[in-house]
C-alpha cells in the first residue's frame, strides 16, 4: 500500500545563491534571491505564490520575505524546527499543502550568513557562555560536550568500538564528496580533491573520531525550492521531480543531539523511522535508489545511516562505504554535487535541489538514467527524508 501523497506533488523549481565565507549581504536578501531564481526557473512568478515554508532556525520572516518579494498574500506559513533535521521535512508539509489544496504554490527556503554571521558549530566562550546555553546542556558541558563535533564524536566512538570502525572509514566519505565537489562548479571545493592520505593528515578535531576533514564546512548562502501540484507542473517549464514519499521521525528518549540516555547509542533511530515511512510509501526499496544525497554534517553518520537505510546490515557500512562504491558509477553514487563537506552547508537544502538536478539530467555529475533518488536531512536530531522520481 503506497502512501496518499505518492507522485501527487512535484519540485518544480530551484535556486540558490554563490556559495560563500562572506557574502556580503543580508540573510533577507540572499533568502529573496534564491527564491526569485527557483520560481524563474519553474517559470513562475512571486504572485503565483501562496505558501512559504523555512526553519525555525532561519532569520528571514515569511511575511517579511512576501514583501519585499513583492507576494500578495500568503494563505500557508510554518517554520519546522531541528536545524538541518528540517530540510525535507519543509518540503513533505509544502507537499501536503498542495495536496490538499491549501496553497497552490508553495517556496521553502533556507538562508544564512554561517560563515560571516553566526558560528552554528561554536561552543560560545566568555564568562557569560554557560548562561546562554539551553538547560539540556548543563548535564553535558562540564565535560567538554559544547560543541555538535564533541556530541556526534561520543555517539561514533561506540561505534567505532562495537564495529571495529576507524577514522580511515570515515574518510571514505570525506574524500568522495571532495572528489565530486572537484568537478562541481559551483561548490566551495571546486578543483579541489583530496585523498584518503590527505584525510589522514588532517588535524584531530576529536580524537580518535573526527579530524578536521570529518566536519562540514560554515557557509554564507541561500537555495529555495518551488513545490506545487503534479498535475500543474505539467505545464511549467522543467522537469518536475515527484515527490514520491516524505518523512518526518522523532524517537522515544531525544535529544538535540545528545540523546545519551536510550539503551545504546549504536543506531539513529530518527532516521531509522524516517526510512521505515518511505519505504512504505513509495513501494520502494533501496535497491530502486539510483543516487542519494546523505546528509553528510559528520562523516561516520553517513555510515550509519546507510545502515539505518538498508542499504547495508548493522556494522556492515565500513565495508560497503567504499570509495568505488559511493563514487560516480559506483553502486550507490552519494552527494554528487559535493555534499556539506566539498560543496557548502546550506542545512541540507543544496542536497535536496542536486537531487532535482539529479532527476532533470542536469546534474554537473550526472547518475545515468536516474529513476529515484533519496534525500536525508540532519541526523542525530529528529529528522526527515524525501524520495524524489522521474515523472
Amino acid at each position: 500500500m503506497s502512501g496518499w501523497l505518492k507522485n501527487r506533488t512535484a519540485i518544480v523549481g530551484i535556486g540558490q545563491t554563490e556559495f560563500s565565507k562572506e557574502s556580503g549581504r543580508s540573510e533577507m536578501q540572499l533568502a529573496c534571491e534564491a527564491i526569485k531564481a527557483a520560481l524563474d526557473d519553474a517559470g513562475l512568478t512571486p504572485a503565483d505564490v501562496d505558501g512559504l515554508i523555512t526553519f525555525t532556525m532561519d532569520n528571514s520572516e515569511e511575511a517579511e520575505v512576501a514583501r519585499n518579494l513583492g507576494i500578495p498574500h500568503l494563505s500557508v506559513f510554518s517554520r519546522i524546527p531541528y536545524g538541518g533535521g528540517a530540510a525535507a521535512g519543509t518540503v513533505m508539509h509544502a507537499a501536503m499543502a498542495t495536496a490538499t489544496g491549501a496553497a497552490k504554490v508553495v517556496v521553502c527556503y533556507r538562508a544564512f550568513n554561517e560563515r560571516s554571521g553566526m558560528r552554528f558549530g561554536g561552543g560560545g566562550g566568555g564568562t557569560g557562555a554557560m548562561a546562554s546555553m539551553p538547560l539540556w546542556l548543563s548535564w553535558y558541558a562540564p565535560y567538554g560536550l559544547l560543541t555538535p563535533a564533541s556530541w556526534v564524536a561520543l555517539h561514533a566512538r561506540r561505534y567505532m568500538h562495537e564495529y571495529g570502525v576507524t577514522n580511515e572509514h570515515f574518510g571514505r566519505i570525506a574524500v568522495v564528496d571532495r572528489k565530486h565537489a572537484a568537478t562541481n562548479p559551483e561548490a566551495w571545493f571546486y578543483g579541489r580533491p583530496i585523498s584518503i592520505e590527505d584525510h589522514q593528515a588532517s588535524r584531530w578535531i576529536v580524537e580518535p573520531v573526527l579530524r578536521l576533514l570529518d566536519c562540514c564546512q560554515e557557509s554564507d548562502g541561500g537555495v529555495a525550492l518551488v513545490v506545487t501540484s503534479a498535475e500543474r507542473a505539467r505545464d511549467l517549464r522543467q522537469t518536475p521531480a515527484l515527490i514520491t514519499a516524505a518523512a518526518q521521525g522523532a524517537a522515544l528518549d531525544g535529544e538535540m543531539m545528545t540523546s545519551y540516555y536510550r539503551d545504546e547509542l549504536l543506531g539513529l533511530p530518527e532516521m531509522g523511522i524516517v526510512a521505515k515511512t518511505l519505504w512504505a510509501d513509495s513501494d520502494l526499496t533501496p535497491a530502486d535508489i539510483s543516487t542519494a544525497f546523505l546528509y553528510d554534517h559528520f562523516t561516520p553518520f553517513v555510515l550509519m545511516q546507510l545502515e539505518e537505510l538498508g542499504f547495508c546490515g548493522r556494522g556492515e557500512a565500513k565495508d560497503f562505504a567504499t570509495v568505488e562504491n559511493l563514487s560516480l558509477g559506483g553502486t550507490l553514487p552519494i552527494n554528487t554535487s559535493g555534499g556539506l563537506l566539498g560543496e557548502a552547508y546550506i542545512h541540507g537544502m543544496n542536497g535536496i535541489a542536486e537531487a532535482v538536478r539529479q532527476i532533470r539530467g542536469t546534474s554537473y555529475n550526472q547518475v545515468a538514467d536516474v529513476e529515484h533518488v533519496l534525500a536525508t536531512a540532519g541526523t542525530g536530531v529528529p529528522t526527515s527524508g524525501l524520495i524524489l522520481g522521474r515523472p
